[in-house]
């Protein structure tokens, strides 16, 4: 018998500062706007393993706020609240699987950039990492890709 998919009514999104944020927001706030659940939004600070984790890294929090301040003021927009965090981590895949168990989310939902860093297109170590690892329903938005590249090999 299948199993009946989860309600979001906790959601946990990543915004790093790029227009994919925008979409994922309003995506996470229409998704719980009928149960009246909860948006985390969190900006993930990747420190280098040279610097301790609690290293003062002041252009990235400067960013990581302004971000932060922007996903506060579109969820206003469209008349939910979103608890948003700042956090510092080695890496962004175990800082967010962590907050997920943290704040007990019942969906993750991970917007990523359509990037061809080597010429192929790539998931990253984030995306993986935190499919392999969250203990919730983890959902995926990609931006469409750019109208010159859409040819289907």
């Amino acid at each position: 018998m299948a199993k009946e998919p989860t309600v979001p009514t906790k959601v946990l999104i990543l915004v790093n500062g790029t227009p994919i944020d925008n979409d994922v927001v309003k995506l996470a706030c229409r998704m719980t706007v009928k149960n009246l659940g909860d948006v985390y939004a969190i900006y993930v600070i990747e420190l280098k393993r040279t610097l301790p984790l609690e290293a003062e890294v002041e252009p990235e929090i400067r960013k990581g706020e302004e971000v932060l301040d922007h996903i506060e003021h579109l969820a206003k927009d469209l008349g939910r609240d979103v608890e948003t965090a700042l956090l510092q981590a080695r890496d962004k895949g175990p800082a967010i699987v962590e907050e997920a168990i943290e704040r007990e989310v019942n969906t993750i939902l991970l917007g990523i950039n359509y990037e061809k860093p080597f010429g192929e297109f790539s998931l990253g170590d984030t995306l993986p990492y935190v499919l392999k690892y969250a203990p919730c329903s983890v959902l995926i938005y990609r931006e469409p890709i750019p109208t010159k590249e859409t040819s289907i090999p």
